[in-house]
């Protein structure tokens, strides 16, 4: 059964980053704006690493905050370590990035869309975008819900048709175990557009009791931490440290041995993975000449114990995982919380 759930201007499906700023965007201009998320609980969700900004990506997020957008805004309400990347090299290329309380984020996210006006954000599945002479007319969602819209913007991300991969376990999936968008591809590609397949990775999480930090170099953040926001008039405190590491070559050699088990080497992953985020094992094989890598031991947020590990993206078997923990200093008798899995 079918029901008119009413009209607006614009559906958004998806509220991850590009989601949440279209929406936000396009009610902001005063268009009735309708944003979809398959669980309301995921809204703003980082499920690869908790951090805003980077190398290349800070700029970006100042960019975003110069046209008006939230990330900057609500990145210096939920940020909890800041650290100016590459102060070494001309100014030209220092990125900013901070650590988010992955929780606050999202709360902070969630809160603002509630608020905007013109904005109404709901959970549901959308299966169908509705056309008629070549022109976007509606969105259905999986319970039958049609809204009439002018336009939809898709912001799906990782979970269009959605898979993820851990070792010889492939299961459809969204991040973190939500479900994956599968309806909607097919429509998608039913109405011409052209689908392609990308792949990234995240890495496990270890629980921060089984660490010891004495075999680690302390990453304390910046003495006068800079905001990313241009309207953030108080500067943003410090309220954690993160930790380097360094993989070697019985890490190395863990990793060599179990290539046959490797979804990435075996054929499996079929998606393009990108060339500044690739996982440990694909780092090993490429550069072989390299005894180390550098991995970050970074917290999720205040109020939780997980720690991830930076650099360390992986799609090997859960068994091989820990293994290769276990082989860095620092991380020996490591309780893995997360296997590092790949999405697709």
């Amino acid at each position: 059964m079918h029901y008119d759930a009413g009209q607006f201007d614009i559906a958004v499906i998806g509220a991850g980053h590009a989601g949440i700023e279209a929406a936000l965007a396009s009610a902001r201009m005063g268009l009735r704006t309708v944003c979809f998320t398959i669980n309301l609980d995921a809204v703003g969700n980082m499920p690869c690493n908790p951090a805003i900004g980077g190398t290349g990506k800070g700029h970006l997020v100042r960019e975003i905050d110069a046209l008006g957008g939230e990330m900057a805004r609500a990145a210096d309400k939920a940020c909890i370590q800041y650290r100016m990347l590459n102060r070494g090299k001309g100014p030209a290329v220092w990125s900013l990035r901070a650590q988010a309380d992955r929780r606050r984020y999202q709360e902070v996210m969630k809160h603002t869309l509630e608020l905007q006006d013109n904005l109404w954000v709901k959970q549901a599945e959308v299966t169908e975008v509705l056309t008629k002479n070549g022109a976007v007319r509606a969105v259905r969602t999986v319970t039958g819900a049609t809204y009439a819209v002018k336009a939809a913007v898709v912001a799906t991300g990782t979970y269009l048709g959605g898979r993820t991969i851990v070792g010889e376990v492939t299961r459809s999936s969204g991040p973190d175990g939500m479900a994956a968008a599968l309806p909607l591809t097919q429509c998608l590609v039913g109405l011409g557009l052209s689908i392609r397949r990308f792949k990234t990775g995240t890495p496990p999480r270890v629980n921060r009791r089984s660490v010891d930090f004495s075999q680690m170099e302390i990453q304390p953040g910046d003495d006068v931490p800079v905001p990313f926001s241009f309207t953030t008039e108080t500067p943003p405190d410090n309220q954690a440290v993160c930790y380097l590491t360094y993989t070697n070559e019985a890490t190395h050699k863990v990793i060599r041995d179990n290539l046959h088990r490797s979804p990435l080497f075996s054929g499996v992953i079929e998606g393009v993975g990108p060339r500044y985020c690739p996982s440990i094992e694909d780092k090993v094989v490429r550069f072989s000449e390299k005894p180390r890598h550098q991995l970050f031991i970074e917290p999720m947020g205040l109020n939780t114990e997980e720690l991830y590990i930076q650099g360390f993206s992986s799609s090997l078997p859960e068994d091989v995982q820990i293994q290769m923990l276990h082989s860095v200093p620092g991380l020996r008798r490591s309780v893995m919380t997360r296997p590092a899995y790949a999405i697709e």
